[in-house]
Order: C-alpha cells, then sequence, then structure tokens
C-alpha cells in the first residue's frame, strides 16, 4: 500500500469535516482509518473531476453570468439565476433552460452515479402579491421540485438519489435592498451531496448532515 503524506492526511480529513458537514474521528494507527481516508480522497477527485467537466459544458452559461460552480461545505453547488429557468413568479421551467439542464444531467449520470442530489430553491424577499402563491416558501419549494421532476421524468435521474427543499427569502446569498441582490438571491442551486457512512468497527465515528426533505406541498 502506498504511504499517505501527513498533508494529505490532514488535508483530506479536513475537506471530509467540512464538504460532508460531518464530524469524523480518527484513531491512530488503523489500517481502517487509512482506508477511510482513501475514500474520501478518492470522492474530492470525483467532485473536482465533476466540477471540471461542468466547467467546460457550461462555460457559455457561466461567462454569461446565468450559472457559478462552487465547492462548498455541503458539496458542490450549482447555482442556476431563477431568472434564467422561470419566469416571473412561476414555476414551470422555459424550455430554454432545457439545454443547460441536459448538460448537468449528463454529468451526474455518467460521473457522479453513486451520489446523490439535493435541489435547494430560493427566492427574494418581496412579498408574493399577485401570482397566487400563498408565499415565496411555496414558490421555491414549487421551482426546486420542477427541476426535480425535469432531472427525474426527463432525463432518467433514479428517484431515490434526489430531493428537493424551498428556502424562501430565508438563506440570501446578497443584500435586498439592490436590484442586484435580489437577483442573486432568486436562484436555484443543485448540490452535488457527498458519501456520509457510518463505520463503528472501524473505529470511525461520523455524524451525517440531514439531506434535504423534498418538499411534497
Amino acid at each position: 500500500m502506498k504511504r499517505i503524506s501527513f498533508f494529505k492526511i490532514a488535508l483530506v480529513a479536513l475537506i471530509g469535516f467540512g464538504l460532508c458537514g460531518c464530524t469524523v474521528i480518527f484513531q491512530k494507527g488503523r489500517r481502517s482509518d487509512v482506508e477511510k481516508i482513501k475514500e474520501l480522497s478518492q470522492e474530492l477527485d470525483q467532485l473536482s473531476q465533476a466540477k471540471k467537466l461542468l466547467e467546460e459544458r457550461l462555460q457559455k452559461e457561466i461567462d454569461d453570468k446565468q450559472v457559478k460552480l462552487q465547492m462548498m461545505e455541503k458539496g458542490l453547488v450549482i447555482t442556476f439565476v431563477a431568472d434564467v429557468l422561470f419566469d416571473s413568479g412561476k414555476d414551470k421551467l422555459r424550455p430554454s433552460a432545457y439545454s443547460s439542464l441536459d448538460k448537468v444531467a449528463k454529468v451526474l449520470e455518467e460521473n457522479v452515479p453513486d451520489l446523490n442530489i439535493g435541489i435547494e430553491g430560493h427566492t427574494d424577499n418581496v412579498p408574493i402579491r399577485h401570482s397566487g402563491w400563498k408565499s415565496n416558501w411555496e414558490l421555491s419549494s414549487g421551482r426546486a421540485l420542477s427541476v426535480l421532476h425535469y432531472l427525474v421524468d426527463k432525463e432518467g435521474i433514479a428517484p431515490q438519489r434526489i430531493s428537493a427543499i424551498g428556502y424562501g427569502e430565508y438563506r440570501p446569498v446578497a443584500s435586498n435592498s439592490s436590484r442586484e441582490g435580489r437577483q442573486a438571491n432568486r436562484r436555484v442551486e443543485i448540490v452535488i451531496l457527498p458519501q456520509v457512512t457510518k463505520n463503528k468497527e472501524a473505529g470511525v465515528v461520523s455524524t451525517p448532515m440531514k439531506e434535504p426533505a423534498e418538499n411534497l406541498k
């Protein structure tokens, strides 16, 4: 077995802690811990490769500031500006958005087939007035579910891999005091979620993060 450097161990352990949203305790000198580190390293490589492929395939969308890719604590996040996917106050996908979602679906199926996917809907803080939604929660949930159904029904993503949730206006990434900030907050995030496992016999203790639960209403 190749020797794994201390730097690699520290790096992977820290990334595993942050990326997976979990607490991991390694017991010194245990063979099983080395195996766990190798698994985390492989998973990081898998997500990094997926990010690279998506950057290549979504280059135009990224250049046009319609899509953003980030490696975050919760996983690899593909952020779509909601105005690109939906008309104002609507949850029906625009046909013009299909091509971009198709590119994402291809990577999800071919390059990260074993990883789960979370769809998160977000809005600005402008109150719902004329669209018929009760609140921004319902709108964000409806949009997240529309993306979910497109990926499952049209692209064949296994339904057990995917979930959706709506956060409404309550997780902004910019100030709602400006037009640009409100546009940034109106978004849908497709999150490629890292795997988290428990292995008591191996001496590795992990507490998995809660995956987004599907909003049924």
